[in-house]
């Protein structure tokens, strides 16, 4: 399994997607765009989510995500991103910590309810393998398996690192609350630093790529009760990239509560049916199970993933917010 991994994320030349995706990327806002900071219908919103993937696969990927963004009067909004991802036998963990400062004072049309917002997002990338948990080629025999009392020569020059990283961003919404149909949408670049793979063998080079991601969606407003929210996106991390489309529609189930259903379609991955619930506009849970149907799903059964998503509003602002998607 560690084999795999290893020649899969860091063989010379190889340049796929190394970052987590997430299908409750509107859950988790920063990790998809900086500039979503300070955007949402409250004045704080804190945010934690688990994914878990391959659970059929011994040690597979684990990620675990905790978010919290604020609004200031001087239209000057913070936050924070924090990630790991635990995978393989061999013990890797990589993890992501980030501030973000974005700017949501240029406000366009009659109204000024046309916003865009722009952030960049200064942090760090910790990796880290554990040696001692590492099984080399070299050490399986044949009939017998694998042999801890064999020396192996995959040896690596380097267990952990930490670099800087760099991200930016650019957001629009409409915070009209007249409208029946407002769009909403924004463009993203992770990690613009490209820090060099610290694993790799002497004098080879292999950099981080970066990570593009531009998404979109509506909000329409069928009913007094009934809200249909569409929304894509489009990511795309060195010879990796994934489409999302899908939906879900939101409604009140009285006054305390809205509940939430949809489902997404990663084409040529995953189906991601979800359900949620929005309790006094200050406690949303989510919940997604995604359903593979590439060829990964024939190889490795029960390559499916389940992602948990909870997340706390703080008092709502009627001045400087519009209605974000919730998954």
């Amino acid at each position: 399994m560690l084999v795999c991994l290893f020649v899969c994320c860091f063989s010379n030349g190889t340049k796929a997607q190394v970052d987590p995706h997430f299908s409750q990327y509107y859950a988790y806002p920063m990790w998809l765009n900086p500039a979503l900071a300070g955007t949402a219908e409250a004045s704080y919103r804190v945010t934690a989510v688990y994914r878990n993937q391959w659970s059929n696969v011994t040690n597979a990927f684990s990620t675990v995500g905790v978010s919290a963004d604020f609004q200031t009067e001087k239209s000057i909004n913070f936050g924070v991103n924090v990630l790991q991802q635990t995978a393989g036998s061999g013990g890797y963990r990589y993890f992501n910590a980030q501030a973000a400062i974005s700017y949501t004072g240029i406000r366009l049309g009659a109204d000024g309810n046309h916003r865009i917002a722009f952030a960049l997002q200064p942090g760090f990338i910790g990796r880290r393998f554990d040696e001692s948990a590492f099984k080399g080629g070299d050490q399986w025999v044949p009939i017998i398996g694998y042999n801890p009392n064999i020396p192996t020569s995959d040896i690596l020059t380097k267990t952990s690192s930490l670099v800087f990283d760099l991200g930016a961003g650019l957001s629009y919404y409409n915070t009209s609350q007249e409208n029946k149909i407002t769009v909403f949408g924004g463009i993203s670049a992770s990690h613009l630093t490209q820090p060099e793979d610290p694993f790799l063998v002497k004098g080879i080079k292999s950099k981080l790529p970066i990570r593009y991601a531009v998404h979109a969606g509506a909000r329409i407003i069928l009913s007094d009760i009934v809200y249909f929210i569409p929304n894509a996106l489009y990511m795309k991390q060195g010879t990796a990239s994934e489409t999302m489309l899908g939906g879900y529609f939101q409604v009140a189930a009285g006054d305390e509560a809205d509940v939430m259903l949809g489902a997404k379609y990663r084409i040529k991955d995953a189906i991601s049916p979800f359900a949620g619930i929005v309790m006094n506009n200050q406690l949303m849970i989510g919940l997604s199970y995604d359903v593979t149907s590439s060829e990964l799903s024939k190889m490795a059964k029960g390559s499916n993933a389940f992602e948990l998503s909870v997340t706390l509003f703080g008092q709502k602002n009627n001045d400087n917010y519009y209605k974000c998607p919730r998954l």
